[in-house]
């Protein structure tokens, strides 16, 4: 199938130009209502905790460590405890504490269940390579430039399910993949420079078909073409809009759809064909992700990149039928409601690595009921390759090399 979608250098459209002012925004406060079920779905409720949980999970792999060689890293793993010893000991179905052979310092290592969701993971990864990491081609494809700066890359691989040292290791070769590491002026990095550095492709993306968005290819399962494109609305229980904001949105419905791929330089800002827009590639940037979520704050160095304006988070707010704020600790998780409520009806695909990202949260509730077991005295099932580690916490640790 052909692409829709326009390769760069744009064509300019009068049509459109002569559009983008048929609405104005109705400039209303929109009222935010809690979802329970969002709030019910593990991977979700625990999405502050599972990266900085999953990074320990490698660094404490294959043998024990002790607990002063991590817990320097705690500003870099972002924890939600303020030592990264108590975060550990607060999730015991995947970190089992000893006492080391001096001093009784505390040591970790890894449960057996969580040693084999970490192969799993990579497992996942060696077989899903190709679908994993066309995900991050579609994020270069939707810079103007088909380029990024490396350390905005290197925030987006754990949103989209690469591992963190991707770019790092060179037995991935990124190059296998179409991927180059270059300098600000084009001219590819010497392996000792570290500034200036941006992800590129090696085709450039020039001569090639841009990708079909998500909304797209939804538009043409319905409809058989692409050429309205309305974006699905998906209200939670009891939100009602008053009847000026939903009059508006039906009208905002109805507005040329432009592409996360297309040029848009022929748009004028502000303008409603803008707004719907900016709305199109949250959209299609959220349906890439592991959980089609992400923090608000983590979207922010993406802005001029995807030529968004400096407020775009406002695209979000006044779309509650189309995301979903999620605040967990503090923390704003933006949600793209279509990935959770649509059912069977989206051209949204799951992704590869989401089952073990719910494995690990599985491990998350299973630490929860542990913490309670203990405190109320009763019996704890634990894995047996866990028992002996976990029976006798004050043993020394050269029993565990054993």
């Amino acid at each position: 199938m052909r692409s829709l979608a326009r390769p760069w250098p744009p064509k300019p459209s009068l049509l459109l130009a002569a559009l983008v002012q048929s609405m104005g925004y109705v400039d209303v406060k929109m009222r935010w209502k809690k979802d329970a079920s969002f709030d019910d779905v593990p991977v979700l409720a625990h999405a502050r905790d599972l990266r900085p949980l999953a990074a320990l999970a490698r660094l404490l792999s294959p043998s024990p460590t002790p607990v002063s060689a991590v817990s320097k890293l705690r500003r870099s793993l972002e924890t939600s405890d303020r030592r990264v010893a108590s975060f550990l000991r607060r999730f015991p179905a995947a970190f089992i504490e000893s006492v080391g052979p001096e001093h009784n310092h505390p040591w970790f290592r890894l449960s057996a269940s969580a040693a084999r969701l970490l192969q799993e993971e990579r497992d996942v990864f060696a077989a899903r390579r190709a679908d994993i990491t066309s995900r991050l081609r579609r994020l270069l494809l939707m810079s103007s430039s088909r380029r990024i700066p490396l350390s905005v890359a290197q925030g987006m691989l754990w949103h989209l399910g690469l591992p963190e040292n991707y770019f790092r290791n060179p037995d991935f070769n990124i190059g296998q993949d179409g991927f180059r590491i270059l300098t600000s002026d084009g001219v590819i990095c010497p392996k000792d420079e570290n500034d200036g550095k941006e992800l590129g492709l090696i085709d450039d993306g020039k001569d090639q078909e841009m990708p079909l968005s998500v909304l797209q290819m939804g538009a043409i399962r319905r409809f058989g073409s692409a050429d309205e494109v309305p974006i699905p609305l998906l209200p939670s229980k009891g939100l009602r809009l008053k009847r000026k904001i939903g009059d508006w949105m039906e009208g905002f419905q109805k507005l040329p759809y432009v592409s996360p791929y297309e040029d848009f330089s022929h748009i004028p800002r502000g303008s409603d064909v803008s707004q719907k827009r900016v709305v199109g590639v949250l959209h299609e940037l959220f349906s890439l992700f592991v959980t089609c979520s992400a923090e608000r704050r983590r979207l922010l160095c993406l802005r001029t990149h995807l030529g968004l304006p400096q407020k775009f988070d406002r695209g979000i707010e006044r779309h509650p039928h189309i995301f979903y704020l999620l605040l967990k600790e503090k923390t704003c998780f933006v949600v793209l409601k279509e990935a959770y409520m649509a059912g069977g009806d989206t051209a949204i695909e799951e992704h590869p690595m989401l089952e073990v990202r719910s494995k690990y949260a599985g491990l998350m509730e299973e630490s929860r009921e542990i913490i309670k077991r203990r405190r109320s005295g009763k019996p704890i099932q634990l894995d047996p390759e866990d028992q002996e580690a976990s029976g006798d916490k004050g043993a020394n640790l050269a029993a565990i090399f054993s």
